[in-house]
C-alpha cells in the first residue's frame, strides 16, 4: 500500500479502530443476565477483558472456546460445546452471545451450524437463548461488531407480535452509561414507554459490591426484546447506520413498525430531531424541562462564541460518533478541518458532505479507513487548535502539542469515560464547556504574560 508521499507501509501501523468481536461482547453485556462467549483463541477474550475494564472501571466476564493448535487443524466445535456446557454451568445465564474470532472465521468453523446441533441434542427448557453474529477483524471495526450483534440478537429474540403497544422501540448505538441513562429519563419524561437495546447504564456502570457477582444486575430482559416486535415505533441513532441492514430495519420489515433513523443527536440540530420524533410517535409536547435546556444551551454557545469562533479540530472515532460531532462543531463555529475514522463503510465522506453542506469552501478533509499515523501525517499541514477523539490519540495530539478533548471509547488514561455525556442539550452543554475551556486553557498556558480573567 502506498502513502501520499508514494512510500511503502504496512495496511496498518496504529489503527483507529479495535476488534470486531469487542463491540459484539459490550453489546451482550447489554442484556439482562447475558454472558457474552467468543469462539477463539485466549487471547482474544483478554485483550477484549483489557480494554472494556481499562475504561469502565467495572469487572468484565468475557468466556472464551479456547483454541489451541489442535483446535485450530481440526475445527472448534468441540470446543465451542464444553464452552456452552461450562457457562451454564457457572453462570446460569439468561442469555448467551457467541461472536467468532479471526481464527475461528479463518479455518470456517460452521458456528450456526455447532449452535443449531447443540440446541437439538439438549433440553431446550434448560438451555438459554443463545445469538450468534460473525466478527472477524479482518473485517469490520469494533462498531460494526456492536451493529451486527444487535441485530442478532432481535432476529433471535424479537419474535413475538401478540398486541400491539405504544411503547418505543430504541437502538442508541456505541454510547456512554451517561448517554444511556440520559436517553432513558428523556423518554420517561414524556412518559413513553420503552424498550432500550443494548443498555449497559448499570452492567458497566453500576454500584459497588459486598462480593463479587459473575453477572451484574441490569441490562434490557431477554422477555422485553422479544417483544420489540410489538412497539409502536423504533428509534436509531447513526446516520452511517441509517444507510445499512440494522436491527431497526429488520424490526420494521418483519413486523410493519416504523423505523426513524436519526443522526446521533449532539448539539443542537441533531438534539431536535429526536424530539421532534418523539413528539411526532407520542403525540406529546416536549417537556418544559428540555425546552429551557435548550434555551440555556443556545445562550452558552452566544456566550461563548467569541472564543471557539474560526478555531480548528482535528475529529477521529468511529464513524456516527465523528458525524454527530462534526454536525456539532459546525454549528458552534469551529471547522473540523480533519475528519478521520478508522471505518471502511465506504459512506462517510457523503454523509459528513450532507451534514456540512459548505464542507469544500472549508476545506474540511476527510480520511476513511484510516490509522493514526496517517492522520497525524496529514494534521500536521492543517494547524489544528485541537484534537478531539479517544485516548487511543493521545500520543498523536501530544506530538502535535495540541490538546486532546476525550470523548467516545475507549478513554484509558482518564476516569470518567462512562460518565462522559454527549448526546441531547445536556451533552451539547456539557461538550461545549469541555472544548471552550480547553482552548481557553491552552491559550494561558502559551501566553507570555498569562492572564487570569477573561
Amino acid at each position: 500500500m502506498l502513502s501520499e508521499t508514494n512510500e511503502e507501509y504496512v495496511v496498518s501501523r496504529n489503527a483507529c479502530k479495535l476488534c470486531t468481536p469487542l463491540g459484539a461482547s459490550l453489546a451482550f453485556k447489554g442484556i439482562q443476565g447475558a454472558i457474552p462467549l467468543l469462539h477463539g483463541s485466549q487471547g482474544c477474550s483478554t485483550y477484549i477483558r483489557r480494554y472494556l475494564i481499562s475504561h469502565f472501571k467495572e469487572p468484565v466476564d468475557v468466556a472464551c472456546s479456547n483454541f489451541g493448535e489442535q483446535t485450530a487443524i481440526f475445527g472448534g466445535e468441540a470446543n465451542l460445546k464444553v464452552a456452552l456446557d461450562n457457562i451454564r454451568c457457572q453462570y446460569k445465564p439468561e442469555f448467551i452471545g457467541v461472536a467468532t474470532t479471526c481464527l475461528s472465521e479463518t479455518i470456517g468453523d460452521d458456528v450456526p451450524g455447532f449452535i443449531r446441533k447443540y440446541l437439538e441434542t439438549n433440553n431446550p427448557d434448560e438451555v438459554p437463548p443463545i445469538a450468534q453474529v460473525p466478527t472477524p477483524s479482518y473485517r469490520g471495526t469494533h462498531i460494526d461488531g456492536f451493529h451486527g450483534a444487535v441485530k442478532a440478537v432481535v432476529d433471535v429474540l424479537a419474535v413475538q407480535r401478540e398486541r400491539d403497544t405504544d411503547q418505543i422501540n430504541i437502538f442508541p448505538g456505541m454510547l456512554s452509561p451517561a448517554d444511556l441513562r440520559h436517553l432513558k429519563g428523556i423518554l420517561s419524561d414524556f412518559g413513553a414507554p420503552f424498550v432500550m437495546l443494548p443498555d449497559y447504564s448499570q452492567t458497566l456502570d453500576g454500584a459497588p459490591w459486598t462480593e463479587y457477582h459473575r453477572i451484574p444486575a441490569g441490562g434490557t430482559p431477554v422477555s422485553d426484546i422479544a417483544r420489540m416486535g410489538e412497539s409502536t415505533a423504533t428509534l436509531e441513532f447513526g446516520r452511517i447506520l441509517a444507510r445499512q441492514n440494522s436491527a431497526g430495519k429488520l424490526l420494521s420489515q418483519r413486523h410493519g413498525r416504523p423505523c426513524h433513523s436519526l443522526g446521533l443527536p449532539i448539539g443542537v440540530n441533531e438534539s431536535d430531531a429526536l424530539f421532534r420524533a418523539i413528539e411526532l410517535i407520542t403525540g406529546k409536547p416536549t417537556p418544559e424541562k428540555y425546552v429551557t435546556e435548550r434555551e440555556r444551551l443556545v445562550d452558552a454557545y452566544v456566550d461563548g462564541h467569541k472564543y471557539v469562533m474560526d478555531a480548528r479540530a482535528v475529529v477521529y472515532g468511529e464513524e456516527d460518533l465523528v458525524v454527530g460531532l462534526v454536525a456539532f462543531l459546525s454549528e458552534i463555529g469551529i471547522t473540523p478541518v480533519l475528519c478521520a475514522s478508522g471505518g471502511k463503510s465506504g459512506l462517510l465522506t457523503e454523509t459528513i458532505q450532507g451534514v456540512v453542506p459548505d464542507h469544500s469552501e472549508k476545506g474540511i478533509r476527510i480520511m476513511e479507513g484510516a490509522d493514526f499515523t496517517a492522520i497525524e501525517e496529514a494534521a500536521q499541514d492543517l494547524q489544528p487548535d485541537l484534537v478531539i477523539g479517544h485516548s487511543k490519540g493521545y500520543a498523536m495530539a501530544r506530538r502535535l502539542n495540541v490538546p486532546l478533548v476525550r470523548v467516545g471509547f475507549p478513554i484509558h488514561d482518564r476516569v470518567g469515560g462512562p460518565r462522559i455525556l454527549h448526546v441531547g442539550y445536556g451533552g451539547a452543554q456539557q461538550l461545549f464547556d469541555r472544548i471552550v475551556n480547553t482552548i481557553l486553557e491552552k491559550r494561558q498556558e502559551t501566553s507570555a504574560v498569562g492572564y487570569s480573567y477573561m
